[in-house]
C-alpha cells in the first residue's frame, strides 16, 4: 500500500505549469505520459516531496490515472513521499560500504542529527536515509547529499560532522 504523508492542498505555480507545458512538448502528440518522470522531478524540486494531492494534480494534467503516478513515484527511490529536510543525506548501505563502516556512519548520523532514518530535524534542515548502491564500492563508505546530490567518499565520523556543520552555515 502506498504510504504518503499528507499536507494542505497544493497549488502549482504558473512557472511550474509553464515547465510542464514545455516538458510535454518534447514528446509526440498522444504520448504525454512520457513526461511523467521529468514532471515529477519538477514538482519535487518546487515542493520538496510528492504529496498525494500533488501526484493527483500531475495525473490530471497528463490525463492519466492517479495510480499510474503513484506506481512511478513509489517505485523510484529518488522521489520522496514524505517531507524531507532541506538537505537529505543518503548513505550507501550495501555490502562493500557496510564492510568499511557504513552502518557505524548511519548510527553516527542518527545520533548527530537527533532523528531516525526518514525523519526531519526540528529546524527542517536535515533528513537522512540508507540507500542502495551508489556505485563507488572502492571508495566507501559513501554518501550523497540532495537536493544537488553532491557525492562524498571515504567517509568517517569526523568528515560527516564537518559536512553537517558546513551545511548548517550555508
Amino acid at each position: 500500500m502506498l504510504k504518503v504523508e499528507e499536507q494542505q492542498p497544493v497549488e502549482f505555480s504558473s512557472a511550474l505549469m509553464a515547465k510542464f507545458d514545455e516538458i510535454v512538448k518534447r514528446y509526440p502528440e498522444g504520448r504525454q505520459k512520457s513526461a511523467l518522470l521529468p514532471i515529477l522531478h519538477e514538482v519535487q524540486a518546487e515542493l520538496g516531496w510528492l504529496s498525494t494531492d500533488a501526484m493527483n494534480k500531475v495525473a490530471a494534467y497528463l490525463d492519466i490515472q492517479d495510480i499510474e503516478v503513484y506506481e512511478v513515484a513509489s517505485f523510484y527511490t529518488m522521489y520522496f513521499l514524505k517531507p524531507q529536510g532541506k538537505y537529505t543525506l543518503e548513505v550507501c548501505r550495501t555490502g562493500p560500504c557496510c564492510l568499511v563502516g557504513a552502518e557505524k556512519l548511519m548510527s553516527h548520523i542518527e545520533n548527530r542529527l537527533g532523528v531516525k532514518e526518514n525523519e526531519v530535524t526540528p529546524d527542517g534542515l536535515f533528513s537522512w536515509r540508507g540507500v542502495e548502491c551508489l556505485a563507488a564500492c572502492g571508495y566507501g563508505p559513501v554518501l550523497q547529499i540532495g537536493p544537488e546530490y553532491t557525492f562524498y567518499e571515504n567517509l568517517d565520523e569526523e568528515k560527516v560532522d564537518k559536512l553537517i556543520e558546513d551545511l548548517r552555515r550555508k
